[in-house]
């Protein structure tokens, strides 16, 4: 019987020079003062939780709320636009940069993947893929973003939406794999005063 052809040899991968972005030791040091600290930290924490990933290099903006059990991988790689929601257990695998606007949620258990595999090549060599999630975005509870996406200012990701393609502006969208399924309404009290925001 034949050999099986080689799809992935992982004793030929290799991480490409400077991908992490800071040195081992930095990286490692991050690690262990977010699973000590940062993680565990009360609710109430906000500043702190702010301050140390100033510290590391993220740019967070005013008043972001980081909830408890947020992964950073990479801090240095992370930009928080002012009053944002990170919620419970939320992952930012900032492999690659991952920006996001002021105004926006990301809730409790999202994943946001900046970096990916070229599955077409043997050394199976990592990618990083930058993420931008717009001002005023709303991921619901559970959503994936994949690498290399946009989501547009004011849109609707459902609960457990699997984004892997770019997302319009002021759109609700849902499904695995998400797309836009309605304009996002805008309510101001009455029904007769609703407005679509274009």
């Amino acid at each position: 019987m034949p050999d099986s052809p080689d799809y992935q040899r992982l004793d030929q991968f290799r991480l490409p020079p400077g991908f992490r972005g800071r040195p081992a030791l930095f990286v490692q040091f991050w690690w262990i003062v977010q699973a000590l600290l940062f993680k565990p930290l009360p609710q109430i924490c906000y500043p702190l939780r702010r301050v140390i990933l100033r510290a590391f290099g993220a740019r967070v903006g005013r008043g972001v709320q980081i909830r408890p059990g947020v992964t950073v991988t990479y801090p240095w790689k992370v930009s928080i636009g002012d009053y944002c929601w990170i919620g419970d257990e939320v992952t930012l695998y900032s492999l690659g940069n991952i920006s996001i606007g002021s105004n926006s949620v990301l809730s409790q258990n999202t994943y946001v993947c900046a970096a990916d595999h070229d599955h077409t090549l043997v050394n199976f060599p990592i990618r990083a893929r930058p993420v931008c999630i717009g001002n005023q975005v709303w991921l619901a509870n559970g959503a994936w973003v994949g690498p290399g996406v946009s989501i547009g200012d004011g849109a609707v990701v459902a609960a457990r939406s699997t984004v892997t393609r770019n997302l319009p502006p002021g759109m609700v969208c849902a499904g695995s794999p998400c797309i836009p399924r309605k304009p996002r309404i805008m309510r101001t009290g009455s029904q007769s005063g609703d407005r679509v925001v274009t």
